[in-house]
């Protein structure tokens, strides 16, 4: 087992340069680059009247300026030497600096963690502390109206996008009924709140919309995960001679075929880590969360590339280790398993 772990570890390496390459060599073939964003907003500050002559629009900056800002954020070197500077500051964790704002990308990210972790801690709690006996009754009432109906309703809110979701709750509860916000992580009285109950209060307000669609989509995943694999080992061998052998059925569900069912489950749990921090770009997008998912969102329209190389470095780094996570999970969960053994 320490083999197979060793190997996995082994190839973070090239797959993280492997995807954050490929990501940085698309960010030199798309159109509007950081140079040409600052250009175009320049000549759009030096309209006067909302007319300017074409002399003067093409005057914005000289070509030497152009040629210098190329250089000052790298866009004159190749492709690969480019890349090798970028990778050798994020080993000494330096991120760069935003082309957007002026700041330090690390900065930029950690500001906006703590939101992104609060929506991920909360959804990976939700989502298996609901799913997993869900589907435990709905495997042990399969065919029953309990599991026709949360059947019905696990499908409509899987086949939906969160995006979707999101503004039918917006439109329906929050414009309609106002019994929520619109949008946003606090109240704009959030500061001014007297006690950290009240605050406590404002935030979870906030929050009920957006972790809805968060949850909505890994619900269904895991619910159905696990009453398929709790209906497979429930029919298996074992189960059925632990039962005919004396053994109580809900003892023989609870020792032997729960244990197993959970596999599949602990090989998931690992790959959440990156939503921990990455959040969601449309969730946090439709209901204004200034989380990291909207920040990268904001940098992929405004052509920030720091700062989308930089959320993509953290986010890889954290779905490579989260596998490697899934592993360790299966391996608790099933002692049976001896990765890498023949």
């Amino acid at each position: 087992m320490f083999g197979y772990f060793l190997r996995r570890f082994l190839l973070v390496v090239p797959t993280f340069i492997g995807v954050t390459l490929l990501v940085f060599t698309l960010t030199r073939f798309v159109p509007g680059g950081p140079v040409e964003r600052m250009i175009a907003q320049m000549q759009q500050q030096s309209m006067e009247g909302g007319r300017m002559a074409r002399t003067e629009m093409n005057q914005a900056l000289s070509q030497d300026q152009i040629d210098e800002l190329n250089a000052y954020y790298g866009l004159d070197k190749p492709i690969l030497t480019a890349y090798w500077q970028w990778l050798k500051k994020v080993v000494k964790l330096d991120l760069g600096e935003s082309t957007r704002y002026y700041e330090p990308v690390w900065s930029m990210i950690a500001e906006r963690v703590p939101i992104s972790l609060f929506y991920g801690l909360w959804t990976f709690i939700i989502a298996y502390a609901v799913s997993i006996p869900l589907g435990i009754i709905k495997a042990l009432k399969h065919g029953t109206s309990v599991d026709h109906l949360s059947s019905f309703l696990i499908f409509i809110g899987y086949a939906l996008p969160s995006y979707v979701v999101g503004v039918f709750l917006i439109s329906i509860f929050a414009y309609g009924l106002d019994w929520f916000p619109m949008g946003g992580f606090t109240s704009a009285e959030y500061d001014f709140l007297d006690s950290s109950w009240l605050k406590f209060l404002d935030v979870m307000k906030h929050a009920v919309l957006p972790l809805i669609c968060y949850v909505i989509g890994d619900f269904a995943v895991l619910t159905m995960t696990m009453k398929n694999n709790l209906m497979e080992n429930l029919a298996a061998d074992y189960v059925r001679t632990a039962i005919a052998k004396g053994q109580p059925f809900h003892r023989a569900v609870r020792k032997h075929a729960l244990r197993n069912s959970l596999i599949p489950i602990a090989s998931h749990l690992g790959n959440v880590i990156s939503v921990f921090i990455g959040g969601s770009f449309l969730i946090e997008v439709v209901f204004d969360i200034d989380g990291i998912g909207l920040l990268g969102y904001e940098s992929i329209m405004e052509r920030d590339y720091p700062v989308v190389m930089g959320i993509l470095a953290i986010s890889s780094m954290l779905l490579l280790i989260g596998n490697i996570l899934s592993d360790i999970c299966v391996a608790l969960v099933d002692p049976r398993i001896r990765f890498g053994e023949q």
